[in-house]
């Protein structure tokens, strides 16, 4: 098992590096130049005598690769830059925004938990019924409906009409509750079908009919072979889905002017402040490897032939 971990700790050095590489520069095609964007964001005339003096300031008249090299150092130490519109540091600002993401984020994954498995464990225990066919029908709308519509249905009719749920902004619980669902309503249907399917595969595996041979119930066959086998593939996508949320979630953000990682990455962009620009999407891409990371351990934890794989 620690020899398992240990191989995929090694294996996230070169896709680190390689994130570095790209982050770096994708960032220098972009159009402009940094030290007129921060010359304008700090309300200095960009004169051509303070344009040069700056660039030599920040050490942008250095080959590329000396920069990446000089960037790559500073970040190893968890030195990201600074933020050309606050002035702070872009670590600061991340923290400052990660923690209002995370909340989003954790709400619409227990959403989307405890609505896509049960429906989907039911409606593949009952296939063809009366109660898949209703599962169908949410996993299709799930799926074919804009997250910024849903946004603003959920508005009108739960807090509009209905007065349930504050609209803007963030402090108590309520306000969390119709941006997260907004969130998760994209991914329900999506696992709804995929658990559907596995258990539907698995239902039909041999182990199946030797547990019912032994005299096992049906209740007991589905939750502790049958549902366990199942899930592996849902593990999967949820952590796959949770990076996805935790850097997709602008649209959401925006809606409900939710002051997290989404509204942080427009606004740098909109602005032109680079340095945020890059710390943000690094950010965002170490997460969403970390994610990963977690996913194949637990996998290992759930299917002992992954274990073995590793240890041999």
């Amino acid at each position: 098992m620690s020899w398992f971990i240990v191989k995929r700790l090694a294996s996230l050095v070169p896709i680190l590096l390689g994130i570095s590489i790209i982050t770096f520069i994708l960032l220098h095609l972009i159009p402009g130049d940094p030290a007129v964007a921060y010359l304008r964001l700090s309300n200095i005339p960009p004169t051509d005598v303070a344009v040069a003096e700056l660039r030599l300031k920040l050490g942008l008249d250095n080959p590329l690769h000396i920069q990446y090299f000089e960037w790559l150092g500073k970040v190893i130490q968890l030195d990201l830059g600074m933020s050309y519109v606050s002035k702070n540091t872009v670590w600061d600002e991340i923290l400052l925004h990660l923690i209002p993401t995370i909340q989003l984020t954790m709400t619409a994954l227990f959403f989307i938990v405890v609505i896509s498995l049960p429906i989907g464990v039911i409606s593949a225990i009952y296939k063809g019924k009366w109660i898949d066919q209703f599962s169908r029908i949410i996993a299709y709308v799930s799926v074919s409906m804009p997250t910024f519509w849903f946004g603003f249905l959920v508005i009108f009719f739960l807090s509009v009409k209905l007065d349930l749920f504050p609209v803007l902004g963030r402090g108590t619980l309520a306000h969390l509750i119709l941006p997260s669902l907004t969130l998760a309503f994209g991914y329900i249907g999506t696992y709804i079908r995929l658990l559907r399917a596995s258990m539907l595969e698995n239902l039909n595996e041999p182990f199946v009919v030797y547990a019912k041979a032994r005299g096992l119930r049906q209740r007991q066959i589905i939750s502790r072979h049958v549902l366990k086998k199942s899930i592996l593939p849902v593990v999967t996508g949820l952590g796959m889905s949770f990076g996805n949320m935790l850097g997709g979630a602008v649209i959401v953000e925006t809606i409900f002017a939710w002051p997290g990682m989404g509204q942080l990455f427009v606004s740098s962009i909109l602005n032109q402040d680079y340095p945020m620009i890059q710390g943000c999407v690094l950010f965002m891409s170490v997460i969403f490897v970390i994610c990963n990371l977690l996913v194949d351990v637990t996998y290992s934890f759930l299917d002992p032939r992954i274990r073995l794989e590793g240890g041999k």
